[in-house]
């Protein structure tokens, strides 16, 4: 696939559409696209490599942009091998091309080549500038967005920002889908935990004219570049994106789906403006995650095993926990035949993130919901709507 950048900047990259997992664990379902780029200039500048699925590709489309000329700068955005994993070959292939990083990408960069970059090294800080000519290259530190030797390159005669990881999403270059969907699952996935840092970040851009963004993964961000950097204030702010409720089920035989179910009807009738629920024994945990940033109320139901929290529930909570959930009203359904201990569980868990307000009352349900039990959601339905 041929994207255009501009006349002096070439597109690298590819679409894997083998891959099934990302991070070997986040679905794909439309493969996965890969970006890299090539500065033509007094002095020509490669901004990152490629994973290895698409090295063969990479080389072709560097060679063809070259077109007889050599690299004189390799810009290291990111040291994850799914873009770093072809600086040792192509610094074989250029002797004389200078590697452009900060200290730690240098410290990271060590643990996985063993090539000698005594004469080889260009440290940059913050705000420094690569003069190339007609273009010149401003550096802007990014650290833990979301590895701690992350920078990003601003291009300050076209206003491109490269953008390393952020803006990025999951799918392959020429996946026929709007951006938000999966870039709110990428983001939460992978970036989520970082939101204070991704604040940081922001502020230092805010005073740029970005007229482009060019990520490591997915399209060019071409117009309406606010819009892109909205969706990031709010991801990072925690703020919900939608006024809405998201229901995520673990249930071992149907009976806790079927409350959830339930549950959502009630709301609905109440007046809840959107209501989605997930199973999450059968459903993309990383899509659940999404949701549950993505809308302003939670409500989690959980079967009790082995007295505690069914499994698939127990992994959720964990994962948002360990991204920073924050900032919502959160209802609780627990399921038990004999001893229900889910609600317990989950409790205590949700306690130990930051301003959540659980509401009561906590609905349990022994083996199948029955006409008290649905009273109860009644009331619960009434507590999470209040504002």
């Amino acid at each position: 696939m041929d994207i255009k950048i501009s006349d002096d900047i070439i597109h690298l990259g590819g679409s894997d559409y083998e891959i099934k997992l990302f991070e070997n664990q986040y679905e794909l379902e439309k493969g996965m696209g890969y970006n890299s780029y090539l500065i033509k200039d007094e002095k020509n500048v490669i901004l990152d490599t490629i994973d290895r699925h698409l090295t063969n590709t990479w080389l072709e489309k560097l060679e063809k942009g070259l077109n007889g000329e050599k690299p004189d700068y390799l810009i290291v955005s990111h040291m994850e091998p799914d873009h770093a994993y072809n600086i040792g070959l192509i610094a074989e292939k250029y002797p004389d091309m200078k590697i452009v990083g900060n200290q730690i990408t240098f410290n990271i960069l060590s643990n996985f080549f063993d090539f000698d970059l005594s004469k080889r090294k260009v440290i940059v800080t913050e705000g420094d500038i690569l003069d190339i000519g007609k273009h010149k290259l401003q550096f802007i530190m990014a650290p833990m967005v979301h590895w701690p030797e992350v920078m990003m390159t601003y291009e300050q005669t076209e206003k491109i920002l490269f953008s390393a990881d952020a803006f990025g999403k999951f799918g392959a270059l020429d996946a026929d889908e709007e951006w938000d969907c999966e870039a709110r699952r990428y983001y939460f996935g992978i970036v989520g935990k970082y939101g204070q840092q991704v604040q940081s970040l922001l502020k230092k851009v805010a005073g740029l004219e970005i007229k482009m963004i060019c990520p490591l993964h997915g399209p060019i961000l071409k117009e309406n570049i606010e819009y892109y950097i909205n969706k990031y204030n709010i991801w990072s702010s925690y703020e919900p994106e939608d006024e809405g409720v998201f229901i995520a089920a673990a249930s071992i035989y149907g009976n806790t789906l079927e409350a959830a179910n339930k549950l959502k009807e009630i709301l609905e009738e109440k007046g809840a403006k959107k209501v989605v629920v997930a199973d999450l024994s059968r459903e993309d945990w990383a899509e659940a995650i999404e949701d549950a940033f993505r809308y302003s109320k939670l409500v989690v139901a959980s079967s009790s095993y082995n007295m505690g929290i069914f499994p698939p529930m127990e992994h959720f909570l964990k994962h948002l926990k360990d991204r920073n959930f924050q900032r919502r009203t959160v209802g609780i359904i627990e399921n038990g035949s004999w001893a229900p201990s889910s609600g317990r569980g989950m409790k205590e868990i949700l306690s130990q993130m930051k301003d959540l307000r659980i509401v009561e009352p906590m609905v349990t349900i022994k083996s199948r919901m029955n006409e008290e039990n649905i009273k109860q959601m009644e009331k619960l339905a009434d507590e999470i709507l209040k504002n």
